[in-house]
């Protein structure tokens, strides 16, 4: 337990709250994207695999960037 609660503080530690966020989401959405492709077209895992990489990692980086930008909009509200 003290190896992986070390492990995320060192993690949390090195990047800051827009990154963690995002790499959650990314790979959440990597997993939807991946089954939604496995059963709405019959792909095999592998392909459907494949095509939910490429989606969610492009919306990933856009969701960081989006973080960013409205955290620094909202630390000049306040």
């Amino acid at each position: 337990m003290e190896f992986t609660n070390g492990i995320f503080n060192v993690i949390k530690n090195k990047m800051n709250d827009s990154a963690i966020l995002a790499l959650i989401y990314t790979c959440g959405h990597v997993i939807i994207a991946m089954n939604v492709v496995y059963w709405m077209t019959g792909a095999s895992i592998w392909e459907a695999g494949l095509v939910a990489l490429v989606e969610p990692c492009i919306n990933g980086v856009w969701f960081y960037i989006l973080h960013r930008i409205w955290t620094k909009y909202n630390e000049r509200k306040t």
